[in-house]
């Protein structure tokens, strides 16, 4: 490998390690949260110790010794906490959070300015603070955990006549034999070297050359050396061994103690000890042994090695000494076997997202040659049996390729738990988050654009919508707050909404804010809905006093911007004492949607499926009448022409009726002609369309036409008393595809 094919993979783990540290910081911070209510939770200890441990260990590949170093100190208080030497308090759970923050900040750093860049002298002395901090919560005075194995005493306790003792009990043999394809996974055996260097001192280092093939032979990317190491270290068996957790599967690890004799050190270098945590981490979970035993159990399955005696599997000790009944290991064995498969299974590749941008692009693309084909396929039977076919294969792949964009909304909404927790306690309030429907997806790219504006809904609902515990107390609700995050699907999109228990929206208070500002004539009389909606005005804030938090008059209109930017609506309910609910309705995409053509007037509109009910004749429909009656109820009727300004049909056509469903609400649409279903690619619309709201996008037609998207919901809303649009008379007859 070259240099610069060296540089460039190095930059490319580089790139990786970012990711994947910023993903297990925020895991660590759902973890601490989660914490707060089950401190003794062992998987919740467990899988935060496994990610401060993990990031360290990358970080010591990568030379980022400033994250090395404090993540080391956070990684031994996380080791005392999940080994019940010091328990976790509020206090405690605070701090941790500000340093999964600060860890953030270094990576971000690091990520920035580069790998060898040392963080800035603010960076440095945040870390001393903090790591003070963390001293303070240590317990004063160490101690090793005992065990049952008198063995294992005669082997790690130190000879009192011998006075070499305790220099023979801090060195450590390390026998390392990394995997010919080590290099391509990126893994750099020096990097590990280097780092096992920064826990002690290496007195020794001896590199074996035995299995390098001839030169005619040799593979550059390959690695076929293999290294002996001598390591004197204060640290512990536990911490030499989770240096190796990051890179097992890419490195045989013989780790002998100390005091070993020669022989031990040959027979342990030769054979690679069986993995036996995830069998004891098993039966743990299912309560099945107690963690006292299964210490015990590990001593007696490690030192049998020691002693030359055959290497006992794990289970086979638990059953001899009368600890687990043979029918569970086998269980638990079997669990295993089950896991490691899934784990083989489910392996995940990261993608980067311009790529499937780019796909998905390409797919809109086959979608929009698929449906010219089937067009220009008319009269050929033949023919039309392929396109038809053709059409079929297009929409599964138009399905897979956009099921590889949704993501479950949990990984947004999981990010306003800190924020709540933090915010309440500065504000004097108790809240709890409730997160209801989290495993509902939707487009990756409409995820990231909704986060902003959740977040203002939240502190606002926070710094405005919620009462202190005693304003909660003499109003005679409970002390405590309660804030909802949901999310679930509704006639194709997705409604997400935030709600809370608050004092509701001061109605009289709005609308007198709003005549002071000019935004509604004095003697103006507004429905509840329309004084609602002048929240979202620029400006427009009832707020006493500015905060840090809110009372600006920015964000809410800021909010609705955003929000319609995606396709989306905004809307409020709230009462008086009891609470406001803010919902908003999104598509579940950005890219494609099954539509159903019609043509009203001179042109061809796409109607979203999933508004679409039935289809009917409007034969029945007398001229001028604004009412069908549908097996018993009365729907109104919408003249989609009409009420868009579309320029009549040259020709008559049989009319027909469209029942939509929008928010609950139903209504027939008057149309001049049905033309079918049409995988719909969406696009844009220009600035000369930008003031139609019940206008979503448009597509492009087989026969090169353009079909303008309908926005079934605008179009409802905006049938209840508004002026029609100016017309769309703007050469849409056969506009030809550009």
């Amino acid at each position: 490998m070259s240099a610069d094919d060296y540089q460039k993979a190095l930059q490319k783990a580089l790139a990786t390690f970012y990711i994947e540290a910023g993903e297990m910081l925020e895991q660590m911070e759902q973890t601490l949260l989660e914490l707060e209510d089950a401190p003794q939770s062992p998987d919740l200890l467990n899988a935060l110790f496994r990610s401060i441990h993990t990031i360290k260990g990358s970080a010591g590949l990568f030379g980022l010794n400033a994250i090395v170093g404090f993540t080391h100190e956070v990684e031994t208080l996380l080791d005392q906490l999940r080994s019940g030497q010091i328990d976790l308090s509020p206090p405690l759970s605070s701090l941790l959070l500000r340093c999964c923050d600060h860890v953030t900040e270094l990576v971000d750093f690091a990520r920035s300015e580069g790998p060898e860049v040392d963080p800035p002298e603010a960076q440095r002395l945040a870390s001393e603070a903090l790591l003070q901090s963390l001293a303070a919560f240590k317990p004063s005075a160490m101690t090793l955990i005992p065990t049952a194995s008198t063995r294992l005493s005669r082997v790690a306790e130190p000879d009192p006549a011998d006075p070499q003792g305790d220099a023979a009990r801090s060195t450590w043999h390390i026998s390392l034999r990394f995997h010919p394809d080590c290099h391509l996974r990126g893994i750099d055996p020096l990097a590990t070297i280097r780092y096992l260097g920064s826990l002690g001192e290496l007195t020794l280092s001896e590199t074996i050359d035995d299995a390098v093939p001839p030169l005619s032979e040799l593979d550059p990317e390959r690695c076929h050396l293999g290294f002996e190491l001598r390591l004197s270290t204060t640290a512990s068996q536990r911490e030499i061994e989770d240096a190796f957790e990051f890179i097992d599967d890419e490195c045989d690890v013989r780790l002998i103690p100390p005091r070993a004799d020669a022989e031990e050190y040959i027979r342990l270098i030769q054979a690679l000890p069986q993995d036996s945590g995830r069998l004891g981490e098993i039966l743990l979970a299912c309560r099945a042994i107690s963690e006292k035993d299964l210490h015990r159990a590990l001593a007696v399955h490690h030192m049998e090695s020691l002693a030359g005696d055959r290497r006992k599997p794990l289970g086979e000790v638990l059953v001899e000494n009368r600890l687990v009944a043979p029918a569970v290991v086998d269980a638990a064995l079997r669990k295993q076997a089950q896991v490691r498969e899934k784990t083989e299974e489910a392996r995940v590749f990261r993608v980067q997202a311009e790529k499937l941008d780019a796909l998905i692009d390409l797919v809109g693309e086959l979608v929009i040659v698929s449906a010219a084909a089937r067009n220009q396929s008319e009269g050929n039977a033949q023919l039309q049996e392929t396109t038809h076919h053709m059409g079929r294969l297009v929409e599964e792949i138009r399905n897979s390729s956009l099921a590889l964009r949704m993501v479950p909304v949990e990984e947004t909404f999981a990010k306003f738990r800190r924020v709540v927790r933090d915010l309440s306690a500065s504000l004097g309030k108790e809240v709890r988050l409730d997160i209801e429907g989290g495993d509902t997806e939707l487009d990756k790219s409409v995820v990231e654009k909704i986060s902003d504006p959740l977040m203002h809904l939240v502190r606002n609902a926070l710094d405005h919508g919620l009462e202190t515990p005693a304003e909660r107390e003499a109003a005679g609700k409970p002390r405590e707050c309660r804030l909802c995050l949901s999310a679930r699907h509704d006639s194709g999109s997705i409604v997400i909404r935030v709600a809370d228990d608050g004092r509701g929206i001061d109605t009289e208070r709005v609308l007198a804010k709003a005549r002071a500002k000019g935004l509604v004539p004095e003697g103006a009389l507004l429905s509840e809905e329309a004084i609602h909606a002048l929240i979202f005005e620029p400006g427009f804030s009832t707020a006493d006093a500015v905060t840090d938090i809110s009372g600006r008059g920015v964000g809410m209109d800021v909010v609705r911007q955003n929000v319609e930017k995606l396709r989306g609506r905004i809307a409020i309910q709230s009462e008086r004492g009891r609470g406001t609910r803010m919902e908003i309705r999104l598509p579940l995409t950005l890219a494609i949607i099954d539509g159903f053509l019609v043509r009203c007037g001179t042109a061809v509109l796409a109607i979203p499926l999933e508004n679409i009910e039935e289809c009917l004749s409007a034969a029945a429909v007398g001229e001028g009448e604004r009412v069908i009656s549908q097996r018993g109820t009365a729907l109104p009727i919408l003249d989609v022409a009409r009420s868009l300004g579309i320029p009549p049909a040259t020709t008559a056509t049989r009319r027909s009726i469209v029942i939509v469903k929008s928010d609950g609400v139903r209504a027939g649409l008057l149309v001049d002609q049905l033309l079918g279903e049409h995988q719909t690619v969406i696009k844009p619309l220009g600035k000369v369309f930008s003031r139609i709201r019940p206008l979503s996008g448009s597509t492009i037609l087989g026969t090169g036409e353009i079909a303008l998207i309908l926005d079934v919901g605008e179009l409802l809303r905006g049938a209840r008393g508004s002026p029609p649009p100016r017309a769309l008379a703007l050469g849409l007859e056969s506009a030809p595809r550009a």
